[in-house]
């Protein structure tokens, strides 16, 4: 078993974040840094920072600083970001063209080898040198192709029949733009939802509580 297993839900949403920040410390030339200023870079407490590299081995040494090039090279290796996952977008509309023109796949753990749209229109076009093929041609493409993932930026009421095949043809980890819970049939998949419409709510509520205080 992984030893990073037992770590926290929590814990693993932080380290992107954490990932980001060490990437522009180092673009910066900063070599070393503190728990405390990392604390006043990214909003989280010292003993926040302290607790959740923790969980990961010892990094820092007290007085000294956590080593950035170091704790960044080692959050991408906890992160499987070393790997090169072969993944396919299904949906070539507006979100789909900008997740595939504007995702840096490649330093992220993936490698995008197929974009799919039913859209006569737009198959056989080609977005960041990558060819949009018919859904029809999903099977075949699946076959001569090893498919790790599966991106899912079509509506909600095509996901479904999508998923199916998608499914049956092995592929059990999905990246869903498409508010349709995965989920539900497939229990055994890996699945990261991504609800661009929720965090714009949130940021609402988040303005309009303000607001009711101010008032």
């Amino acid at each position: 078993m992984n030893k990073y297993h037992s770590i926290s839900a929590p814990v693993i949403k932080r380290l992107p974040r954490y990932y980001r920040f060490l990437g522009e410390l180092m673009e910066k030339g900063v070599s070393r840094i503190s728990s405390r200023e990392l604390s006043d870079m990214m909003g989280f407490t010292a003993s926040q920072i302290r607790q959740d590299l923790n969980c990961f081995g010892g990094f820092g040494q007290q007085g000294y600083g956590y080593p950035v090039e170091g704790l960044h090279r080692e959050i991408a290796h906890i992160l499987g970001l070393n790997h090169s996952y072969h993944a396919i977008l299904i949906g070539a509309g507006n979100l789909g063209k900008a997740v595939a023109m504007h995702m840096s796949f490649e330093k992220r753990g993936f490698q995008l080898i197929g974009i799919f749209d039913n859209d006569p229109r737009k198959v056989g076009s080609v977005m960041k040198d990558i060819s949009v093929y018919h859904t029809d041609d999903l099977e075949k493409f699946c076959f001569e192709n090893h498919t790790d993932a599966a991106i899912l930026c079509l509506p909600k009421d095509a996901a479904a029949a999508i998923a199916e095949r998608l499914y049956h043809l092995g592929i059990r980890n999905y990246w869903n733009f498409s508010h349709y819970d995965l989920s539900i049939s497939h229990p055994d998949i890996i699945v990261e939802n991504v609800h661009l419409n929720d965090s714009l709510m949130i940021l609402c509520y988040r303005m309009t509580a303000v607001q009711d205080e101010d008032n």
